[in-house]
C-alpha cells in the first residue's frame, strides 16, 4: 500500500449549498492520502500523522507495536501510516465496524480485535487496556495524547488563510473533541469573536459515527476541552442522515464551488469529490449540517456569517445500513 504523508493537511475547501442562511464552507478530509481506496482517507489522518511524529521524537516507538481502540477512522489512519513506517498495528474496534474502514485495515495489515458494539465505548478501552498491560505496545491513545488537539491548529490556520480571516463561525462533532479544541482555540486567537460550537450524539444508540455520546458520564476525553465551545449542541442521528442525502441532492448535478484548492490540483479534486457520481458525505458530515441548520433557526447564524465544518469522511466508508441504502 503506497501512503505518501505529503498529502496530509492543505485540504480543499468548498462552498456547500444547505439550504440556510449562513454560507457554509466543508473541508474536504477524504482528500489526505488520494486515491487509496475503502472510501478514501479521513480527517484523522492529521492526528495519525502528528501522534506518531511525536511518538518518535520522544523515542517511544522502536520495537513497539502501534496500538489503539477506536471506532474506524482514526485505527484505519495509524494502521496506514505506521504500516508505512515499518510498525505493526492493532486495533481495537467495534463490531460492526463500518465496511470500508474494516477493508482498510485489512489491506494496511493491522491485527484487529473487535469488541461487540452494543457493549459501548468504554469496552474497547478496556480491552486496550488490557492489551497494553501485556507489554510491547505503544498505545497512541487519541483521547488523551495532546497530539491530536495540536495538530488541529494546523486545520485551523488553513482555514483562516483560505477564508482570507472572514471566517465567522466553526462547527464540528465531539468525539475525541481534538478537532473543535484545535481549531476553535487557533481561530480565537486570531479573532475572539468567532462562534466556535461542537456538539455530540443526542441519545446512546445513536449511529453518527466518530462521535461519543458524552452526556451519560463515564469516561470524558482529555482533548476535549469544552471552554474552548461558545455553544454546545446534541443532533439525533435521524436529522444527521436526512441532511448528508439533502447535501447530496443538492448537489446532485453541479459540484460544490471550489474556495481553494490546498494542495490539490482541481482535476485530482474533482476525480474523488464524488462517489459513483453522487457527493456523499458520511454521518458526522450530515450532523454538522444539521447542527448549522438548528443554529441558523436559533438566530446564531445569519447571511452575514461564513461557517466552516470538517467534512470527515466520504460516504463510500459507509455502504452498509440506512445511511445510503441501494446508492452503494
Amino acid at each position: 500500500m503506497v501512503v505518501d504523508e505529503s498529502t496530509v493537511g492543505d485540504t480543499p475547501l468548498v462552498a456547500l449549498n444547505v439550504d440556510c442562511a449562513p454560507t457554509v464552507l466543508g473541508k474536504v478530509e477524504w482528500l489526505h492520502f488520494p486515491g487509496i481506496g475503502h472510501g478514501g482517507s479521513s480527517l484523522k489522518a492529521r492526528i495519525a500523522v502528528a501522534m506518531l511524529d511525536a511518538a518518535e521524537t520522544t523515542g517511544h516507538l522502536p520495537g513497539a507495536t502501534v496500538l489503539e481502540a477506536s471506532s474506524g477512522n482514526t485505527a484505519r489512519a495509524l494502521a496506514r501510516v505506521a504500516g508505512a513506517r515499518g510498525y505493526d498495528a492493532t486495533v481495537v474496534v467495534p463490531d460492526n465496524i463500518a465496511a470500508g474502514k474494516r477493508g482498510a485495515l485489512e489491506a494496511a495489515g493491522a491485527t484487529i480485535h473487535e469488541v461487540p458494539a452494543e457493549a459501548g465505548y468504554d469496552a474497547l478501552l478496556a480491552r486496550a487496556d488490557e492489551l497494553a498491560a501485556a507489554g510491547g505496545y505503544w498505545r497512541a491513545d487519541q483521547y488523551r495524547n495532546p497530539a491530536n488537539p495540536r495538530a488541529h491548529e494546523r486545520t485551523g490556520r488553513e482555514i483562516w488563510r483560505d477564508t482570507g480571516g472572514q471566517v465567522t463561525g466553526f462547527v464540528a462533532g465531539a468525539g475525541t473533541g481534538g478537532t473543535v479544541t484545535g481549531v476553535g482555540r487557533t481561530l480565537r486567537q486570531r479573532d475572539p469573536t468567532i462562534e466556535v460550537v461542537g456538539f455530540e450524539p443526542a441519545d446512546a444508540t445513536h449511529s453518527i459515527c466518530g462521535l461519543k455520546y458524552l452526556r451519560g458520564g463515564g469516561f470524558h476525553p482529555d482533548t476535549y476541552v469544552e471552554s474552548v465551545l461558545d455553544r454546545k449542541r446534541y443532533v439525533d442521528t435521524e436529522r444527521a442522515r436526512t441532511a448528508a442525502r439533502d447535501l447530496a441532492a443538492a448537489h446532485a448535478q453541479t459540484n460544490p464551488a471550489l474556495i481553494a484548492t490546498g494542495r490539490h490540483d482541481p482535476e485530482t479534486i474533482r476525480r474523488h469529490l464524488r462517489v459513483d457520481g453522487d457527493f456523499l458525505v458520511g454521518p458526522s458530515s450530515g450532523a454538522a449540517i444539521a447542527c448549522i441548520r438548528r443554529l441558523a433557526s436559533e438566530g446564531v447564524f445569519d447571511r452575514e456569517d461564513t461557517v466552516v465544518v470538517p467534512l470527515c469522511d466520504r460516504g463510500d466508508t459507509y455502504p452498509e445500513g440506512d445511511l445510503w441504502g441501494d446508492r452503494l
